[in-house]
């Protein structure tokens, strides 16, 4: 609550350089709220415009933030190989219902180094046969990374699909020892 009595809904971002690209972070005070991939200036433009609207406050940039500098840190680590899990506040508002459900089941139960299939992870929160909604699930994940979408794969070997793009799954993958290196 600030002086005036109201309750002011603080949104701060920041671009960082990552070894899959520059990544948007935006964070509220509940914690990280959004990681978004590619985030050249059109891409962050389009959403920020995106969070302005379904949080009802304007995001400011703020790359000193303490909503950020954590976030910040623990990526910087994983994508050096020193971390193998995100340990953060975050902000589930933008995703609600089954898709919620679905991403909480993948961030506590799917670490570092494994994979899940779609419909092993339908089973998982008591939805067998939802395969195709967990993939919505996937992306529609506003968390990406943290929220370790690229850790859920076809069963019958496939990839899948990725919002971030196949090449960005691959990359995150192999950091994780599940794929070899590309070679080229």
């Amino acid at each position: 609550m600030d002086s005036h009595g109201q309750y002011e809904q603080q949104v701060v971002w920041t671009v960082v350089d990552s070894d899959i690209g520059p990544l948007l972070l935006a964070a509220t005070s509940a914690g990280l709220v959004n990681v978004v991939f590619h985030a050249t200036d059109a891409v962050r433009d389009k959403a920020l415009d995106r969070l302005a609207s379904r949080l009802g406050a304007q995001p400011a940039e703020a790359p000193d933030s303490p909503l950020l500098t954590e976030a910040i840190r623990q990526l910087r680590s994983y994508f050096a190989g020193d971390r193998r899990d995100f340990r953060l506040p975050l902000d589930w508002s933008l995703i609600s219902g089954f898709n919620r459900q679905v991403l909480r089941e993948l961030a506590s139960g799917v670490p570092f180094g494994t994979v899940v299939g779609y419909g092993d992870l339908a089973d998982r929160v008591g939805q067998p046969g939802a395969a195709q909604a967990v993939g919505a699930a996937m992306g529609s994940n506003p968390l990406p990374v943290v929220v370790p979408c690229h850790r859920v794969v076809e069963s019958d070997g496939g990839i899948g699909g990725f919002g971030g793009g196949l090449e960005t799954k691959r990359q995150l993958l192999a950091l994780e020892g599940v794929l070899p290196e590309p070679l080229f």
